[in-house]
């Protein structure tokens, strides 16, 4: 759609108004709008852009939005050849008939229905997949540490089987004298907690399909979450060539314990086996998995869009700031008969952050290093958009200084904190501490470690390849407020989690107070200004498991 047609649909003056920044008494003299956050996520959180989901007529007026937008911030198009996006293939499959879905043992059959005792899906793009009596294999936590000195595959041969697998890490949950304790980081969950690293890990292995049992504490979130979109699946097509297992998914807790009672076991006991050093894989007896399964499989072209200030003295060392464009498009009504989820600030509000950083710093003095300005596609697809950027980046991840990523901000006001996400990362932490102090506000650890939040979000595509990165993330952990603490904070993160994640209730409300999210807009806005005009190159810590890799690439930036 013509940008012409957009403006006409949404209002012209809408357009100019997000982009100009208008002094309210609520800016208490920041740099960072309220009111340009509040207008840009109301608009692409509007009906008119139909959940922005990839592929989609949202997506064409969402990308013809956003390169609107950049043009009047004053940005250079900063895609591929010159252009402002950066073209992103996704393979699409969708589950359209399930014909059978069981796990036997001798005669006794224990069917199951997708999106209550089961989400499966598929990343491989296929018409048909049939799975015939596959064993199923329990496999702990599936991890493979050496560098932990654990591994709970042993000797076992998973090609053609199912791996069954408990959801985080081994020392989840447990005592602090527990001899598992502190093994994968405590409560801070590790990448071995994550479950597509889980599936990844299945499909080195030969699995034809992995299945993580769902636990609403150790996952982060509910069951209703885990089975939001059952039978969907994506993936970039091409993927690096990386493997997959033909089916992925969640497994209802419920449905889990009934898999491994039939095989003789309970799933307790399972678990505090599987948090021992010499828990080896082994396989339920009797236990077949079947299904069969017809889809649909599609091919996406979707757009990252990126746009960049060019640096004038530095231009090949870049800092980036991103935010993802996508929400959950279109769905089933909900009680009260809406069918668009807009993500509104998951990730309305994050792109709104990322503009506003932009206009800053293009009003201001020429910057000796190159910013640019990424709104990813597909990141609810399980972060494709800023991983298929990783796989082929426009500027190259050796010397990207730093990236920098909203990702859901907080509307309850302003705060005492920012919360930090992935402690023991990079250098560039101690760099968020000095300009929160100069707001005069502390850093406070993420409040939910166990969520394992540093592994969702689109910064982790370029962090697993080495870059410096920081999230901030208004779920991490309830912020000090200025108006009820800590615990007014810990209030909204609930609500937000329970009411309004990945549903229709993520809505624009005239009632949110946006000071607290213009805090943190404003820390990375004064954090990229600064590393803009600095020679620093932020160094990751001995703690993060990606050193290795950035170390590898110190002579780009020498």
């Amino acid at each position: 759609m013509m940008m012409k047609a957009i403006v006409s649909s949404l209002g012209a003056g809408m357009l100019m108004a997000a982009c100009a920044h208008v002094a309210t008494a609520e800016d208490d003299a920041s740099p960072i709008s309220t009111e340009n956050l509040s207008e840009t996520a109301r608009i692409l959180s509007s009906d008119a852009f139909q959940g922005r989901a990839p592929g989609t007529e949202g997506e064409t007026k969402t990308v013809a939005y956003l390169i609107d937008r950049f043009k009047e911030i004053g940005l250079e198009p900063g895609g591929e050849n010159g252009g402002w996006t950066d073209p992103v293939t996704l393979k699409h499959s969708r589950v359209t008939d399930v014909r059978a879905l069981n796990v036997t043992q001798g005669d006794t059959v224990i069917e199951m229905k997708q999106g209550r005792d089961i989400e499966i899906s598929s990343a491989n793009p296929r018409d048909t997949i049939k799975v015939e009596d596959a064993p199923v294999v329990f496999v702990g936590f599936g991890a493979s540490a050496p560098e932990r000195d654990w591994d709970d595959y042993g000797d076992i041969d998973l090609e053609g089987k199912v791996a069954l697998f408990l959801v985080n890490d081994p020392d989840f949950g447990v005592a602090e004298d527990d001899p598992v304790a502190g093994v994968f980081g405590g409560r801070r969950m590790t990448y071995y907690g994550r479950w597509a690293y889980k599936f990844e890990e299945a499909a080195r292995r030969g699995a034809v399909a992995a299945l993580v049992i769902h636990e609403t504490k150790a996952a982060g979130y509910g069951w209703n979450v885990a089975a939001s979109g059952p039978g969907e699946n994506y993936a970039v097509a091409g993927d690096g060539g990386k493997a997959s297992v033909d089916l992925q998914g969640w497994l209802h807790e419920d449905m889990a314990s009934q898999w491994v009672e039939q095989a003789g076991h309970d799933l307790d006991a399972l678990r505090t086996a599987a948090r021992k050093r010499d828990f080896q894989a082994f396989t339920l007896d009797g236990l077949t998995f079947n299904t069969d399964l017809a889809l649909s499989v599609e091919t996406i072209e979707s757009q990252n869009v990126l746009g960049k200030l060019p640096g004038t003295e530095r231009p090949d060392e870049t800092i980036m700031l991103s935010a993802h464009w996508d929400a959950y498009g279109v769905g089933a009504p909900d009680d009260q008969g809406r069918t668009v989820r807009p993500g509104a600030n998951d990730d309305a509000l994050g792109i709104a952050g990322i503009m506003e950083i932009a206009r800053v710093l293009e009003d201001g003095p020429p910057l000796a290093r190159t910013v640019v300005v990424a709104a990813w596609t597909a990141e609810e697809s399980g972060l494709l958009g800023s991983e298929a950027y990783a796989q082929d980046p426009v500027y190259p991840l050796e010397t990207t200084v730093a990236n920098f990523t909203l990702d859901i901000l907080q509307t309850a006001g302003p705060a005492r904190d920012v919360i930090q996400v992935g402690e023991g990362q990079s250098t560039l932490e101690e760099r968020m501490a000095a300009a929160a102090a100069d707001q005069g506000r502390t850093v406070t650890p993420e409040g939910l470690p166990e969520n394992g939040l540093f592994y969702r979000a689109d910064h982790f595509s370029l962090a697993r390849r080495g870059v410096p990165v920081l999230l901030i993330m208004g779920i991490a952990g309830g912020s000090d407020l200025v108006d009820g603490g800590r615990e007014a904070g810990d209030a909204w993160v609930q609500d937000y989690i329970d009411n309004k994640y990945h549903n229709q209730n993520d809505a624009w409300s005239p009632d949110w107070d946006l000071r607290g999210a213009a805090q943190d807009v404003e820390l990375f806005l004064e954090m990229t200004r600064d590393l803009a005009n600095s020679t620093d190159w932020p160094q990751l810590k001995d703690t993060s498991e990606f050193k290795e890799l950035r170390d590898e690439s110190e002579a780009a930036r020498e």
